[in-house]
């Protein structure tokens, strides 16, 4: 079967998001980290069926990041002038 890729997709991640990442790769002797995040999407969707909630995206972070989703003292955490 001929494995057809037929859509970019980009995400960012923070450090520590990439290095749990580069963790299950390695550990998993997988080539690439895209192979990884193929790995880790198809385990996610089969252990936990996507339900539509309301939810937004900054709820779906690995790590806490503070109050209003972004990380205290961050760029985005500042008061308007």
């Amino acid at each position: 079967m001929q494995d057809l890729r037929g859509e970019r997709l980009q995400i960012m991640l923070t450090p520590e998001e990439l290095s749990l990442i580069d963790d299950f790769r390695f550990a998993h002797r997988m080539p690439t980290r895209a192979a990884a995040i193929r790995e880790l999407l198809g385990l996610g969707l089969a252990a936990r069926p996507v339900q539509a909630d309301g939810s937004r995206s900054s709820h779906y972070g690995l790590f806490d990041r503070g109050p209003d989703g972004h990380k205290p003292g961050g760029e985005g955490n500042q008061e308007p002038g």
